[in-house]
């Protein structure tokens, strides 16, 4: 049986883009793939998986079911071990696991003409969180200020950060903002509000504002941000691009035939 059917997994669901830039995608590249969306939770996910036949050929996985995937992916690549997330599931007799977020990060800022960074402050310590780590690592951060409601949470991306040789700390959000940074990633779920005298003095020192979060847009952080704002539909058309090139070649490194026209294809099913 010839696997065609794919969808994105999460809790919520139902503002997911995703459906329209993969359908989009395939259009160009002629593929008669159907890609739908489910909701499913984090306690659902090994028996949702164990429902699909061989019709499946593979899964976009986002919260809250990132670390699930990782626990189950019978392999994973290097982004998905470092964080210990897992955004993709290529499915067959084994089960592979990929951390597309992390390039998607990078592939986003470059984009918009952040090449390098060498301060930067990440809102959140969730798995999002550990991919931005990563991304920022490899575009030469040397410092990362790790910001978390509750700073335990924080301790894994404190060991990941010493793995990726960078001098990182954590603060409580309302730890204030003394040093001024080059960028702040913010990877708090979508429609998170932090009150103002939690945001001002992290936007006064806080350089680029990169949020994840795309629906509702603009966040309460991009409202009142005063400099440059970056919003996730840049990471989510990039981190999707480099799923396709997993469902389609099993490497998220081997570029799409024609992916100029698929990019292209893609930009117009998000309206931008």
């Amino acid at each position: 049986m010839t696997r065609t059917r794919l969808a994105v997994w999460g809790d919520p669901i139902a503002h997911s883009r995703s459906p329209q830039l993969h359908a989009a995608a395939y259009r160009v590249l002629g593929l008669d793939w159907e890609y739908g969306r489910r909701r499913v939770d984090a306690a659902g996910l090994e028996t949702a998986l164990a429902s699909l036949d061989e019709s499946w050929r593979g899964l976009s996985l986002t919260m809250p079911l990132k670390e699930g995937a990782h626990r189950v992916a019978d392999d994973r690549d290097r982004h998905a071990d470092l964080t210990g997330a897992v955004n993709t599931l290529l499915l067959g007799d084994r089960i592979r696991g990929f951390n597309t977020d992390v390039g998607g990060i990078v592939d986003a800022l470059h984009e918009d003409g952040l090449g390098q960074v060498s301060h930067v402050r990440i809102l959140g310590a969730g798995a999002t969180a550990a991919s931005a780590l990563v991304a920022v690592a490899e575009m030469g951060a040397q410092r990362v200020d790790l910001r978390a409601r509750r700073p335990e949470r924080a301790a894994p991306l404190l060991l990941l950060a010493e793995e990726l040789g960078i001098d990182a700390d954590v603060t409580p959000f309302d730890g204030g903002a003394e040093a001024t940074v080059d960028l702040t990633v913010a990877t708090l779920p979508g429609g998170s509000v932090l009150g103002e005298e939690l945001v001002e003095p992290l936007a006064t020192a806080g350089g680029v504002l990169f949020d994840v979060a795309y629906a509702p847009w603009p966040s309460s952080l991009a409202t009142v941000w005063p400099g440059e704002v970056i919003s996730g539909l840049g990471m989510l058309l990039h981190q999707a691009v480099r799923q396709i090139r997993v469902f389609q070649h099993a490497d998220p490194s081997i570029p799409l035939d024609d992916e100029a026209a698929v990019l292209t294809a893609m930009r117009a099913a998000l309206g931008s």
